[in-house]
C-alpha cells in the first residue's frame, strides 16, 4: 500500500507513535489509509452541509474497509465575492487548492482520496490535484440549492443581481427587491441554475470521476447522504481494482466533457477549467477544439440563465446520464471510457432514460443546433473570445454598435445604473484580465445590470474578464490577449463600431489594420496600484492551454 511509506517497518516507528497520538488502533494501523478532502466551511453556502456529506463518506470506506482520515481544502463563495476587491482572490484559490491538496496527500502516503467539492473553484481546483497525485480517487459534491420562488414563479442567484438593476431603472421598488432577496437562496447548495459549480460537478460526472448524481441531487435530499456513502464504497472498490484518476481522465473522456459541456449550456468558466484539469492530466486541449466539439453537438438544455429549468428539474428528467444517452443517438460520446464505477460509461448510462423533453430535449429537437458555447475571432480578439451562445437573445446574435469604453468594471457599472448606457451600445470592460485585474474577475455585477436594465436585447458587452455562469445576453468574455499585455481591446476608443456575428464566429472593431498599428505604437500599460496576495505573490497568467496558472514573481 502506498501509506507502507509512512505505516510499515522499523524505519517508521516514530510515524506509528504519531498515529497513535491520533487515536489509531492498531486495526486500523493496517487498513488503507483513504484521505477525505472537506471543503466545509460557513461562509460559503454551497459548503455549509458538506460536513453532513464528510461524515457519510466516512460510513462508506469504514464499512468498506478503509480508514478515513479529513483533511481540509479552502472555497471562496464568488457570489459574495463578487462586484468588489473580493473577486480579485476567487481564481487564484482554484490553484492553491490544488497546490495545498497534492502537498497534504503526497506528505500523508495517502492510499486513496475522496473529494468534498461543491462551489466554483473548489472542483476544478480538486480535479487537478486528483490527476497529479494519481491515487484512486471518487468525488462527491454538496450538491445544488433548491430554486427559490419568488411571486409564483421558479428563480435563483441570477434573478436576484438582475433585480438590484431593476431597481437603479425604476422598474421595481426597494419592498419587491427584497421579496427577492428573502426568497431566491433558500437552501444549501450550490446556486440552483446552470452556473459554474453547477457545471462542474456535472461534468465531474460525465469526466468518469463522479458517481450518477453527482451533479444534480439537490444538496437538502437524502439521496445525496446515500451518494455520499457509495463514494465511500466506490473509492475502496478502485482501490482494490487499482483504477487511478490517469486511467479516467483520457482525452476521450475530456472530449465527453466538453460535449456535455456545449449539450448542457454550462458556463463560459468551463473554457478556462477543462484545459487546465486536462494538462495535468497530460491531455492538452485548446479553444478551437472545443470550438469543433460545439459545431457538432447540439444544445439539448436551457437551465437558468438561458432558461426557466433549474438543476432540480434536470435531476427528475433523469439527469446527466440521460442527457448523456440522447448524445449516443447520434454517435457523440465515446462509451468504452472507464469511471469511478469500475464499468464503462456505456455500461453506467445504459437504462437511464429522458423523463421530461421539455427540460431534456430529444436530440432530433433541440433548442439549438449548435452547442451552448462558441468561440470567437477577430482583430479583437485573435487567440479567444468565448460567449455563451445559448443564453443570447436571437436578435443579438449579430450585433454592431458604438463602443462605450471603461477601463474597470466598477466605472462600467456607474454608467450602466446611471442611464448612460442606450440600446445598441457595446460596453468594453477591459484591464480586468488574469494579469491586468489583476485575478480575472467575474462580470455577474455590469451584465445583471444591463438586463435589470431592460437592455438584454439590445446592448452587448466585451471583456478580457470572466462572466459567470449566471450571466447571460451578448456577454463575450475571456478575450485574449487581455488588454494589459497589449491585446487589441486595449486599443479599442470610445464610439469604434464593433462588430459581432456569433454564428460566423467574428468579432471586430471596424478600424484599418493601418489605424490599430498606429494606436499601438502609441499604446502605455495602465500604471497598477496592486495591493494584497493576489498582487504580490499570485497574478495569474495564460499559459498556453493550462488555461490560469499561477505565477509567482521572481523577486
Amino acid at each position: 500500500m502506498n501509506s507502507d511509506s509512512v505505516k510499515s517497518g522499523m524505519e517508521r516507528a516514530p510515524h506509528r507513535s504519531l498515529f497513535n497520538a491520533l487515536g489509531f488502533t492498531e486495526e486500523e494501523m493496517h487498513k488503507p489509509l483513504v484521505g477525505i478532502v472537506s471543503s466545509y466551511n460557513e461562509i460559503v453556502p454551497g459548503h455549509m452541509n458538506l460536513d453532513k456529506i464528510v461524515n457519510a463518506v466516512k460510513l462508506g470506506v469504514a464499512e468498506a474497509g478503509g480508514m478515513p482520515v479529513v483533511f481540509p481544502a479552502i472555497a471562496v463563495c464568488d457570489g459574495i465575492a463578487m462586484g468588489h476587491v473580493g473577486m480579485k482572490y476567487s481564481l487564484v484559490t482554484r490553484d492553491l487548492i490544488a497546490d495545498s491538496t497534492e502537498c497534504m496527500a503526497k506528505a500523508h502516503g495517502f492510499d486513496a482520496l475522496v473529494m468534498v467539492p461543491n462551489c466554483d473553484k473548489n472542483v476544478p481546483g480538486l480535479l487537478m490535484a486528483a490527476a497529479r497525485v494519481n491515487v484512486p480517487t471518487v468525488f462527491v459534491s454538496g450538491g445544488p440549492m433548491l430554486a427559490g420562488h419568488v411571486n409564483g414563479k421558479k428563480r435563483s442567484l441570477s434573478s436576484m443581481f438582475e433585480a438590484v438593476g431593476s431597481y437603479d431603472a425604476g422598474k421595481m421598488t426597494e419592498e419587491e427587491v427584497r421579496n427577492f432577496e428573502r426568497n431566491v437562496c433558500p437552501t444549501c447548495g450550490s446556486c440552483s441554475g446552470m452556473y459554474t459549480a453547477n457545471s462542474m460537478n456535472c461534468l465531474t460526472e460525465v469526466i468518469g470521476m463522479g458517481l450518477q448524481g453527482n451533479g444534480t441531487i439537490p444538496a437538502v435530499y437524502s439521496a445525496r447522504l446515500a451518494l455520499a456513502k457509495k463514494a465511500g464504497y466506490a473509492v475502496m472498490n478502485m482501490l482494490r481494482k487499482n483504477i487511478r484518476p490517469r486511467d479516467i481522465m483520457t482525452k476521450e473522456a475530456f472530449e465527453n466533457a466538453m460535449t456535455m459541456d456545449m449539450a448542457l449550456g454550462c458556463s463560459t468558466n468551463t473554457m478556462l477549467h477543462l484545459p487546465a484539469i486536462a494538462h495535468e492530466a497530460g491531455v492538452e486541449i485548446d479553444m478551437e477544439y472545443a470550438d469543433r466539439i460545439s459545431a457538432r453537438t447540439p444544445n439539448l438544455c436551457h437551465l437558468a440563465p438561458a432558461g426557466p429549468t433549474y438543476m432540480e428539474d434536470l435531476n427528475e428528467a433523469g439527469g446527466i446520464y440521460a442527457v448523456m444517452n440522447e448524445l449516443t443517438k447520434k454517435n457523440l460520446l465515446h462509451l468504452d471510457c472507464m469511471t469511478v464505477t469500475g464499468r464503462t460509461v456505456g455500461e453506467n448510462i445504459r437504462n437511464c432514460v429522458n423523463k421530461d423533453p421539455e427540460v431534456i430535449r430529444p436530440i432530433d429537437n433541440p433548442f439549438m443546433q449548435e452547442g451552448g458555447i462558441a468561440v470567437l475571432k477577430g482583430n479583437i480578439a485573435p487567440d479567444t473570445g468565448i460567449v455563451k451562445q445559448s443564453a443570447v437573445a436571437p436578435e443579438m446574435m449579430k450585433h454592431e454598435g458604438p463602443a462605450r469604453v471603461f477601463d474597470s468594471e466598477e466605472d462600467a457599472i456607474a454608467a450602466i445604473s446611471g442611464g448612460k448606457i442606450h440600446p445598441g451600445d457595446v460596453v468594453v470592460i477591459r484591464y480586468e484580465g488574469p494579469k491586468g485585474g489583476p485575478g480575472m474577475r467575474e462580470m455577474l455585477s455590469p451584465t445583471s445590470a444591463i438586463m435589470g436594465m431592460g437592455l438584454g436585447s439590445t446592448v452587448a458587452l466585451l471583456t478580457d474578464g470572466r462572466f459567470s455562469g449566471a450571466s447571460r445576453g451578448a456577454s463575450i468574455g475571456h478575450i485574449s490577449p487581455e488588454a494589459a499585455v497589449g491585446g487589441p481591446i486595449a486599443l479599442i476608443h470610445e464610439g469604434d463600431i464593433i462588430s459581432i456575428d456569433i454564428p460566423n464566429r467574428q468579432l471586430n472593431v471596424k478600424v484599418s489594420d493601418e489605424e490599430l498599428a498606429e494606436r499601438r505604437k502609441n499604446w502605455k500599460p495602465k500604471e497598477q496600484h496592486l495591493e494584497g496576495y493576489h498582487a504580490r505573490y499570485a497574478k495569474l497568467v495564460t499559459s498556453g492551454n493550462r488555461g490560469a496558472v499561477l505565477e509567482v514573481p521572481k523577486d
